[in-house]
């Protein structure tokens, strides 16, 4: 059926000219490009050494490049100084270099053009396609109001494209990372002590002497630090308790695996609760001192006992009491880790409550060995003009919902690209930078509806992800390693600031996402907010105002300051919390006003249909998301995801090892592809497992092509947090088909 906006896949048409003006592309060690980039880096016997930060996860530890003396890049270390990886990268961070070899990357400008009634793509010079793009744009502003203009961003590019839009008119901004992941996490723990636990989290792993995993797979989600800190943890002999259906990495190296049954942590939280309350385990100094609503939580909790948990969770309630005592043995160094990705089961706030409630009641935040208090430093901003003030923004795009949403939410701004009768605020056009729309977010109906009514939708990106296909401009954006960049200035342990710079000048027609964003800017008459020349301008400026130079910072790569506030709170002072009163909430008085239970109440959640089983989708070490499932040197690492099958039921259906078979789920929706039965007693019997970021359906992406599935393809239904809109997607279960479904896939 004919679209306004077919998918197109991006094919040599695209890729193919302009490829011979970038160099000759070599395995694992880069390419060639045409000149030096800086005198100012720094020689050794690997060649020069620049510095970098890593892009290939939120984590971003700092590092060098090393370039040999033809313009290669040779490999990527950790830098020794920086405390987010001790001079360790993971195999992420080491493999980054692939993101810059790939040979699939985008390397020119594409426009969307019909050529004999069919939908393709052809090169266009970056003038006619930022002409294009800042026309469109004026012509929705001037029919629609700025506002119209949205932007859904991940990475170190968002940043650019945040103040395009916010210089334009518009703050329609949003991150699926807040309500497809950590938005949960922060707002439970913002409602019980007045702020999140930050990226990365400000848990104190490394002197803890108790740390509760409870759906957070530290060792395969590989962030760096946590997991250096845990494994010194574990040599300390820190007690590691892991909740979770699977015996993961993490679990594994723990003193406890409870196998629990999915989609009932809460209860087991609640219990833990109890045990502590009831059992005269909880740090009664610390809970008297710094919280409020304890006689409230002791009568709530009150009937959730370990063997009323035991019904529900099939965890047995002496496991659940020795555990607890655990926990109150090492309080106040223990943590009950918030985890990461929260978005499962619809109450996900409430249980990211029930994390925090613990930490509280263990005394764990502001103490050694649990949650430490984060510092930083203040990066100013490049002079530019006030930002003009939107006529409305992603809060009217909530119609009266998820009133505790503190940042846009994905699925409200895709509901708002959809024309129907009666509705105010409408999006008219988007730009997509750094983030697979199509295999990062839910509700897929609703995506491809909401994209077949934009009047523009531009992609930025490096690869020819699903999204490009959409695109009506698809704008090559240059790897981490050929740029100038923000200055890292994460707020943690220590004060730290860490460059980014080109390591080479960027391959093919690429260009930075800072000089993009500057050049539709321009265009739209926004210069004032673009007062400089080049990205190095701005550094310099930035730098000069901490005490620093870009020239110091080439050469040192990061710089560490002296802390001016304490890590731990003092003991026996009035520290005031950040919370209303000042105090813990233990029962929040907010979500009261707003309509919600004070505390975390136990719901039970849809179970399988015979012969179904719980879809559990998860990380590992050697990728990030779907971002690096075409990365060769990765790729050679981890070349496809498999599904974890128990062994009763891999006979019960007659699975062999390493059989293929294809996923179905309840709602009839079949795996583009097929995946390998890995089958293992590591798995509960009611569940199956699968790595995310696989499947991949775009054939222009020659090594993710094809390999293994797509877990978000069969997340078809979810479950949404009535608090701040996140989005539950485990509540969705798969069966076996053993022979070609004969589905033909997209391509």
């Amino acid at each position: 059926m004919r679209t306004r906006r077919d998918f197109i896949k991006i094919s040599s048409l695209g890729l193919g000219a302009a490829a011979l003006t970038g160099g000759v592309v070599n395995w694992v060690f880069g390419a060639s490009v045409p000149k030096d980039i800086s005198s100012k880096s720094q020689s050794s016997a690997y060649g020069k050494k620049v510095s970098t930060y890593c892009e290939v996860c939120f984590w971003k530890c700092a590092g060098w490049a090393y370039v040999t003396p033809n313009n290669q890049i040779q490999k990527i270390i950790g830098n020794a100084d920086d405390p987010q990886c001790n001079g360790r990268l993971c195999p992420r961070g080491t493999g980054g270099v692939g993101m810059f070899s790939d040979p699939d990357r985008l390397k020119t400008p594409l426009m969307r053009v019909t050529k004999d009634g069919v939908q393709t793509y052809r090169e266009a010079s970056w003038d006619e396609a930022l002409n294009f793009i800042a026309a469109k744009m004026k012509a929705i502003a001037a029919k629609d109001g700025p506002e119209s203009m949205a932007l859904f961003n991940h990475g170190s590019s968002g940043k650019y494209f945040t103040h395009l839009l916010n210089a334009f008119g518009s703050n329609n901004v949003a991150a699926p990372s807040f309500a497809q992941c950590r938005g949960p996490r922060d707002t439970g723990f913002d409602l019980t002590f007045g702020e999140s636990v930050s990226s990365p989290e400000v848990t104190d792993i490394r002197d803890t002497r108790c740390l509760v995993l409870i759906g957070s797979h530290i060792g395969e989600n590989m962030h760096n630090g946590q997991v250096q800190e845990m494994s010194e943890a574990i040599d300390k002999g820190a007690v590691i308790i892991t909740v979770d259906p699977r015996l993961s990495t993490a679990a594994s190296k723990s003193k406890y695996w409870l196998p629990i049954k999915p989609s009932t942590d809460l209860a087991l939280l609640l219990a833990w609760i109890h045990v502590l309350i009831y059992d005269d385990l909880y740090n009664k100094a610390y809970v008297a001192k710094y919280a409020e609503g304890f006689d409230e939580l002791k009568e709530h909790v009150k009937n959730y006992t370990p063997e009323w948990a035991y019904g529900i969770t099939t965890l047995k309630p002496e496991l659940i009491r020795h555990t607890a005592r655990e926990m109150a043995n090492a309080a106040p160094s223990v943590i009950i880790h918030p985890g990461r990705h929260t978005t499962w089961y619809g109450d996900d706030v409430q249980r990211s409550r029930a994390i925090a409630i613990l930490n509280a009641l263990l005394g764990a935040w502001g103490n050694r060995g649990g949650i430490f208090f984060k510092e930083g430093i203040k990066i100013p901003e490049f002079p530019h003009p006030e930002y003009p003030k939107p006529a409305w923004s992603w809060q009217n795009t909530l119609n009266g919902r998820y009133p505790f949403a503190k940042e846009a939410v994905t699925n409200t701004i895709v509901e708002a690209s959809i024309p129907a009768e009666g509705k105010e605020h409408l999006i008219k056009g988007w730009i997509v930078s750094g983030t697979n729309l199509v295999v990062s977010i839910p509700l897929k109906d609703q995506l491809m509806k909401a994209m077949q009514s934009l009047e523009l939708l531009v992609v930025v990106d490096t690869m020819p992800m699903e999204i490009t296909g959409y695109a009506d401009v698809v704008l090559p954006e240059c790897t981490y390693l050929e740029r100038y960049d923000d200055l890292r200035a994460t707020a943690h342990r220590e004060p730290t600031i860490a460059l980014r710079m080109p390591a080479v000048e960027p391959m093919y027609e690429t260009k930075p996402a800072w000089w993009i964003s500057k050049q539709i800017g321009e265009r739209l008459g926004l210069g004032a907010f673009y007062n400089y020349k080049d990205f190095k301008d701005v550094l310099e400026w930035q730098l000069k105002q901490v005490g620093s130079s870009l020239e110091e910072m080439e050469r040192i790569g990061l710089k560490k300051y002296a802390r001016k506030t304490a890590v731990y709170i003092d003991p026996g002072s009035d520290f005031k919390f950040k919370t209303l009163s000042g105090k813990i909430q233990l029962n929040s008085k907010e979500l009261q006003a707003a309509g919600f239970d004070s505390m975390p109440k136990y719901t039970p959640h849809p179970e399988p249909q015979q012969g179904f089983y719980r879809l559990i989708y998860g990380r590992a070490p050697m990728h990030t998301f779907s971002r690096t499932a075409n990365n060769r040197n990765l790729v050679a690492l981890m070349p496809e995801n498999c599904v974890w099958v128990n062994p009763q039921v891999a006979e019960l259906w007659g699975l062999e090892k390493d059989q293929y078979v294809w996923l179905k789920n309840q709602d009839g929706v079949i795996s583009n592809f097929s995946v390998k039965v890995r089958i293992t007693e590591r798995i509960r019997w009611d569940s199956v497992y699968i790595v995310h970021g696989f499947g991949h359906h775009h054939k222009p992406l020659t090594y993710a092509f094809g390999r293994g599935v797509n877990d978000t393809e069969l997340i078809t239904r979810v479950a949404t947090d009535p608090i701040m809109g996140g989005t539950g997607m485990r509540g969705n279960f798969v069966t076996f088909l053993k022979n070609e479904p004969k589905k033909e896939a997209k391509s």
